[in-house]
C-alpha cells in the first residue's frame, strides 16, 4: 500500500477544516470535513476549476434549498425533489463533479427548515461550513506537497518503457512464461493509463497556469516540451500496438532465420528508443550518439519482407502486417528523436542569450 501525497493532503485538509470550524464555533464541523474530502483534486488547476464550479453550484443549491425550506419545510419528498432539480441543473451546466457536495449543501440546509429567521441563520451557518471545507482543500493542495506532474510523468515513462522493452525483446521467440507475460502486460497497461492521466494534468497546468509571453500566450519552450511528452506517449502506444500485433499475427516458421531477422530488427528499434529517452534525460551526449535511422531501417525491412517469395499467401500477409507495424513504431521513434533534438537545441541556444543579458546589465 502506497501512502501518496494526495492521501496526506486530504488528511491535512480535513484537520484544517475541523480546526477552523471549531475556532469559529460553527457546527456541525463534520460537514466541513466532508466538503474538504470531496474537493481535494490531483492537480492545482483542477483544484481551482473544481472550487470555482463548487462555489457556483453550491450557491445555487443553497438558494434553492432556502426557498424550498420556506415553502415546504423539511418534508422528505421536498428534499428529494430539490435534489433532482439540483442534479439536472449541474448536468445542464456540465459540472457533474460538483453534484455530490452540492447535494450535501441542499440536504444540510433543508434539514433545518422551519421558522424563517432560524432557517436563514442555520442556512448561512452550514453554507459557511461547506465553504470552509472547500477553501481548506484548495489551500492545502497549493501549500503542501504541490503536484510534481513532470517528475511523475518522466518516472512513469521509464516504468512503461522498461516493461514494454522486456515484452518486445521476447515477443518473437516467446521466451517469457505465460504467467510472467500476463503480469507484466497488466502492469504495463495500468502504468500507461496512469501515464496518460499524468500527461493530461501536466498539459492542463502548462496551458492554463504556465508562464505567459508578452501577449498572454504560452511560451514556445512550453509548447515544445508538451510536444516532446506527447510524442513520448504516442511512441509508447505504438510499441504496445506492435506487441499486440506480434501476439496475434506473427507466425513461427520451420526456418528460424525469419525469426532471427525479426528479432534483430526489433532489437534495433528498442535500442534506438532507449537511447532517445536517455538523451532527453541528459544521460547521453546529444551529438553523434543516436543514429536517426529507425524509419529508414524499418522501411527497408518492410520492403524486404514484401519481396519474400518463400512464404505462402497467408503467411506473407501476416508477416507484412507485423513488419508494417514495426515500420510505424520506427517512424514514431524517429519523430521522437527529432522533437527531442529540436527541443534540446532551442533550450541550449536560449541559455547564452540570457547570460549575455546579465553581463550587459552588470
Amino acid at each position: 500500500m502506497e501512502l501518496g501525497a494526495r492521501v496526506l493532503k486530504t488528511g491535512v485538509a480535513v484537520t484544517l477544516a475541523l480546526y477552523i470550524c471549531a475556532l469559529m464555533e460553527l457546527t456541525p464541523a463534520l460537514i466541513g470535513a466532508v466538503a474538504a474530502i470531496l474537493t481535494m483534486q490531483p492537480s492545482i488547476y483542477r483544484s481551482w476549476r473544481h472550487i470555482r464550479d463548487q462555489v457556483r453550484t453550491n450557491v445555487l443549491g443553497a438558494g434553492l434549498a432556502l426557498l424550498a425550506g420556506l415553502f415546504f419545510s423539511n418534508e422528505p419528498i421536498a428534499i428529494g425533489m430539490i435534489c433532482i432539480v439540483v442534479i439536472m441543473i449541474c448536468l445542464k451546466l456540465k459540472m457533474e463533479s460538483t453534484i455530490g457536495l452540492t447535494l450535501v449543501t441542499v440536504i444540510a440546509i433543508m434539514d433545518v427548515a422551519g421558522d424563517a429567521s432560524v432557517h436563514w441563520s442555520f442556512a448561512v451557518n452550514r453554507f459557511l461550513i461547506i465553504m470552509i471545507g472547500i477553501g481548506s482543500a484548495f489551500l492545502v493542495n497549493i501549500a503542501f506537497f504541490p503536484p510534481q506532474h513532470e517528475k511523475h510523468f518522466l518516472k512513469q515513462v521509464q516504468s512503461v518503457f522498461s516493461r514494454l522493452s522486456l515484452l518486445l525483446r521476447n515477443s518473437i521467440f516467446d521466451k517469457i512464461k505465460e504467467s510472467v507475460y500476463k503480469k507484466q502486460r497488466e502492469e504495463m497497461l495500468k502504468a500507461l493509463h496512469k501515464l496518460e492521466d499524468i500527461y493530461e494534468m501536466f498539459e492542463e497546468e502548462r496551458k492554463k497556469l504556465g508562464k505567459r509571453g508578452k501577449r498572454g500566450k504560452r511560451t514556445l519552450n512550453d509548447a515544445r516540451l508538451l510536444l516532446v511528452y506527447k510524442q513520448m506517449l504516442r511512441t509508447l502506444r505504438k510499441g504496445l500496438d506492435l506487441q499486440e500485433t506480434i501476439g496475434r499475427y506473427y507466425v513461427h516458421l520451420a526456418d528460424s532465420s525469419m525469426d532471427e531477422r525479426f528479432d534483430r530488427q526489433m532489437e534495433e528499434l528498442i535500442k534506438h528508443h532507449e537511447l532517445v529517452q536517455l538523451k532527453f534525460e541528459g544521460k547521453l551526449k546529444v551529438e553523434g550518439t543516436v543514429p536517426n535511422r529507425s524509419e529508414a531501417s524499418s522501411e527497408s525491412f518492410l520492403q524486404e519482407m514484401m519481396k519474400n517469395r518463400s512464404l505462402d499467401e497467408e503467411q506473407l500477409s501476416r508477416v507484412i502486417l507485423v513488419a508494417a507495424t514495426m515500420y510505424d513504431y520506427g517512424c514514431q521513434i524517429t519523430r521522437l528523436d527529432r522533437v527531442v533534438n529540436h527541443y534540446m537545441d532551442k533550450t541550449k541556444s536560449a541559455k547564452p542569450s540570457r547570460e549575455d543579458k546579465r553581463s550587459e546589465i552588470e
